[in-house]
């Protein structure tokens, strides 16, 4: 396949060279004039283990080279081109919009069908909000009919880029149609890993989940290993044996999007370490947070629920749905219930009793059966 890679930074330079490695024939554009003679003299223009080789192997097979304007034949566009912050944080899109500019100019001489793919990371709906209206504006022509649009984030680390689009843990393609994402598929028949095909918009947000809950980790791990140090103990060896629990710490178990915890066990240990952390003058902003945002989803809740109008609510088994830790089944241990919580400020009824004809004590299908012991 002939691809169009806009962009010659980090993601941009390494897509290129695994793409033509893969057998494809790739076009690297940018509108730095050093960034493409350095590709075109076979060097990388940016520092990556591993990746001068492949650049120079791909461009003296003839599968690579680069150029500040489009080939003209490419069936694909990919965009991987920065998306930098702003001084309020949002995103600086002017790089993308320029580019789909000169991609739509493009189309509106083309005949064929042609798929452009952003790669960069950008926010939920902006490739059906931003990169879409001006591609259709520029090129006459209407997306999804005339032309295809994926969004394909990467998870590329520095410093092991090369093995990370190998073998990644899995390649997610946002579609705005199914003929898009078969076109863009066909880039990662080699890849060994699931594919998924999805909207647009999920993939945009997949990066995102991705990212913040990495940097959620690592936050995490800083805070509760330097309340370990003020206790004296091996933070590392606490890790290393957190992390042997592939059933609930390193797993899917509880990281579904759900109701508030409760119970007898997370509110009251999560309050204990927080004493503690106080008592020897750590502040863990993190840890402090997880209560309050707890909070913030039971009054949500609440909200949701007055919002109905309805006076007579059923909490079923004093549980509603949740992907949180639940009491074991067949005890009565409700402890500090977000479910309570939430039904005492919807007003149900005096006793807290479930509206008739209620169950008595479903456990979700949703939640896991069961919670640690204390």
């Amino acid at each position: 396949m002939r691809i169009d890679i806009y962009g010659l930074g980090y993601v941009g330079s390494v897509s290129a060279a695994c793409l033509a490695d893969s057998g494809h024939e790739v076009c690297g554009i940018d509108i730095d004039p050093n960034k493409v003679a350095c590709i075109n003299a076979g060097k990388s223009p940016v520092r990556e283990p591993g990746l001068p080789e492949h650049i120079a192997a791909a461009v003296e097979s003839g599968r690579l080279h680069a150029s500040a304007t489009p080939s003209g034949d490419a069936d694909v566009s990919m965009v991987c081109v920065g998306t930098p912050s702003n001084e309020n944080g949002s995103l600086r899109l002017d790089y993308l919009q320029r580019t789909m500019e000169d991609i739509g100019d493009a189309l509106a001489c083309r005949d064929s069908y042609h798929v452009v793919c952003v790669r960069s990371t950008v926010l939920p709906g902006t490739t059906e909000c931003v990169a879409v209206p001006i591609l259709e504006q520029h090129s006459g022509k209407k997306a999804g009919r005339d032309f295809g649009i994926c969004m394909n984030p990467e998870f590329l680390r520095e410093g092991s880029s090369i093995q990370d689009y190998r073998c990644p843990p899995f390649t997610i393609i946002g579609e705005l149609d199914p003929r898009s994402g078969e076109t863009l598929a066909a880039l990662y028949e080699t890849i060994p890993a699931a594919l998924f095909r999805t909207k647009l918009r999920v993939a945009e947000m997949v990066k995102y989940a991705a990212n913040v809950y990495h940097a959620l980790k690592i936050t995490f791990a800083n805070e509760l290993g330097v309340l370990c140090k003020r206790l004296g103990l091996d933070s590392r060896e606490v890790f290393r044996i957190f992390c042997e629990d592939k059933k609930l710490n390193i797993s899917p178990a509880y990281l579904q999007p759900g109701f508030a915890f409760g119970g007898s066990c997370l509110p009251k240990d999560l309050r204990a370490i927080l004493y503690k952390a106080k008592e020897l003058d750590v502040e863990p902003p993190v840890l402090r947070s997880i209560l309050a945002s707890n909070t913030r989803h039971i009054e949500e809740a609440f909200r949701l629920v007055k919002n109905t109008g309805k006076r007579r609510i059923a909490i079923l088994g004093f549980l509603v749905a949740c992907s949180g830790p639940l009491p074991d089944a067949g005890t009565e241990d409700a402890g500090q219930d977000a479910g309570i919580d939430a039904g005492a400020d919807a007003g149900v009824g005096d006793a807290g009793e479930p509206a008739s004809g209620s169950p008595a004590s479903p456990t979700p299908a949703s939640a896991p059966a069961s919670m640690p012991a204390s």
